[in-house]
């Protein structure tokens, strides 16, 4: 079962919550975040990207790197722009985003539980991609972004949340550039922390949702801290990592779409025939968007017209991975005809998350691509079922939005 329990934060003071929050350090480079931070000493990619405090050329995987990310957060707690918690909490963070809500509870999980599969995965991670962040915890001492979790819906969990929010004084309320509105909520009573992290362990999983990266180097960091620590007790707070847990039902997860630069060869009219042999049956839609309405229903740009593909029965396995649109459209179209082994690391191909727009796929097609597919969104009940078999999404199968504010609370080791 599921360990969520408080941590004394350290968090912006309520002066300097707008100036501190920025987008998550992996949704960018270096360029645009220093683009974003600029004329602004108090954001938090000071923290999170820290090379954009040094030289141009230095390497954003350097210890130096994260040596002056440390430094930022000890400068920013003795100016006053950070405030370390007098006792353990809990949060609550809603998000709005277009009208839609979603409000999750800020807590620290188990090391043990993301090494024991109470944390489910559902994607690889990149050992490169591993290594900078545990050298980031590592040298901060502190994980500086949260992991974003998910859990099945639990009306009692839901019921306390609510009363919660109704009934107490909002710690943060700031609306990011992005349009994004952030609110949060310090729960700092004892009885009612004591009740979450009850409720909590009865839930037999959590689920990774987005940072898995984090995760994994959140969980090394701790069992690192181990070896070093060998009378270590299990209480200390490196044996914990800082997350934001929301209920699945208050999820939405966007389409992660596909552009390739070539036809590996085939003229249009050869290609298109081909995915019609492969099992789907084509549909010209002109020059208007076309988004795919369902399941097994794909949008294609070639050639400056839209087409909608449909997925026959025959192609549609009975099995949790490969029924997914994702899967489909890689073992029919863009392994066998467009020759795309493996989208991990083959340079013909891209992927553009959903809340980019179908727009951007014409706009990539007419300047660097030569063909587009739109897909689907994953749903939240397809990512669960994944987990629940121990199994991993094909890569760039979820995007999720909104992305969680960073530099609200960090967890010290």
């Amino acid at each position: 079962m599921a360990i969520v329990r408080p941590f004394k934060a350290i968090r912006p003071d309520k002066k300097y919550a707008d100036k501190v929050i920025s987008l998550p350090y992996d949704v960018m480079n270096r360029e645009e975040a220093a683009y974003m931070a600029d004329g602004n000493p108090y954001s938090f990619l000071h923290i999170c990207r820290a090379e954009i405090d040094m030289p141009e050329q230095k390497n954003p995987y350097e210890k130096s790197v994260h040596e002056r990310a440390k430094q930022n957060i000890i400068q920013n707690i003795e100016d006053g722009v950070f405030v370390v918690e007098e006792k353990p909490v809990m949060y609550l963070y809603k998000q709005v985003m277009n009208g839609r809500t979603q409000v999750g509870i800020v807590g620290c999980v188990s090391v043990d539980d993301y090494q024991n599969n109470v944390i489910k995965k559902h994607e690889f991670t990149r050992v490169e991609k591993e290594i900078d962040r545990i050298n980031h915890f590592d040298i901060c001492d502190a994980n500086t972004e949260p992991v974003f979790l998910t859990y099945r819906d639990n009306k009692k969990i839901r019921s306390i949340v609510e009363g919660w929010i109704s009934s107490h004084e909002i710690l943060f309320d700031i609306t990011t550039e992005d349009g994004i509105q952030h609110t949060l909520w310090t729960v700092d009573d004892d009885s009612v922390i004591k009740n979450l992290s009850e409720l909590f362990g009865e839930i037999p999983a959590l689920y990774i949702a987005d940072g898995h990266h984090r995760s994994a180097s959140a969980c090394k960091v701790g069992l690192k801290r181990r070896e070093e620590n060998p009378n270590y007790t299990g209480e200390e707070e490196f044996n914990f990592f800082m997350a934001v847990i929301f209920p699945d039902n208050d999820l939405r997860i966007f389409d992660y779409n596909r552009v390739v630069k070539d036809l590996y060869g085939n003229t249009a009219e050869e290609f298109l025939k081909k995915v019609e042999t492969a099992g789907f049956e084509i549909n010209e839609k002109g020059s208007d968007v076309f988004a795919p309405t369902g399941k097994h229903i794909f949008g294609m740009f070639l050639n400056d017209k839209w087409y909608e593909l449909q997925a026959k029965p025959e192609i549609i396995p009975d099995h949790v991975i490969d029924s997914l649109d994702v899967s489909i459209l890689q073992n029919n179209v863009l392994k066998p005809i467009l020759g795309i082994e493996d989208p991990r690391t083959d340079k013909r191909i891209d992927f553009v998350g959903g809340i980019r727009g179908l727009k951007e796929l014409e706009r990539r097609v007419k300047t660097d691509m030569q063909v587009a597919f739109a897909v689907y969104p994953v749903e939240i009940a397809d990512l669960l079922a994944v987990s629940d078999n121990d199994m991993v999404m094909p890569p760039k199968s979820t995007w999720f939005e909104p992305k969680l504010g960073s530099g609200l609370f960090i967890h010290k080791l």
